[in-house]
């Protein structure tokens, strides 16, 4: 129940501009045929922005160098204004005391919009201490 009210509160405080940016990146991203990988992780990072509880990003184990490389053009192109987007909602959200576990909610999304590849959504409920269960 808990995850849910956060869930509902993140939703209209920050989720869904914060989602609308990520679909603005990954609209942008698909125009040019080579950056259509960048426009995936994008749209997969919105749905995951709209309903962050109860959901962690974990980094995949079969991640290799085509990663490393996508995620170098990422910063350069989307992460990092998406980034400081995350950090001003992040700081924003923090002024209340209500607020402070939605801006904390913003600052763990951070690492994920500088390095979005190599990366997977998986239910908090599913993870032990080594990482997603399979």
């Amino acid at each position: 129940m808990l995850r849910f009210l956060l869930n509902v509160i993140w939703l209209v405080f920050a989720g869904f501009w914060l989602a609308l940016a990520y679909v603005l990146a990954g609209l942008v991203a698909l125009i040019l045929i080579i950056t259509i990988p960048f426009g995936i992780a994008a749209f997969r990072i919105a749905a995951f922005s709209l309903w962050p509880f109860g959901r962690a990003i974990v980094r995949r184990s079969d991640a290799g160098a085509g990663s490393t490389i996508g995620n170098v053009l990422w910063v350069i192109l989307f992460g990092w204004w998406l980034a400081l987007g995350h950090l001003i909602t992040g700081i924003a959200l923090c002024i209340s005391i209500i607020g402070i576990p939605l801006g904390l909610a913003n600052f763990k999304l951070i690492p994920v919009s500088l390095t979005p590849l190599g990366r997977e959504i998986v239910p908090t409920t599913g993870l032990d201490a080594f990482g997603p269960s399979r």
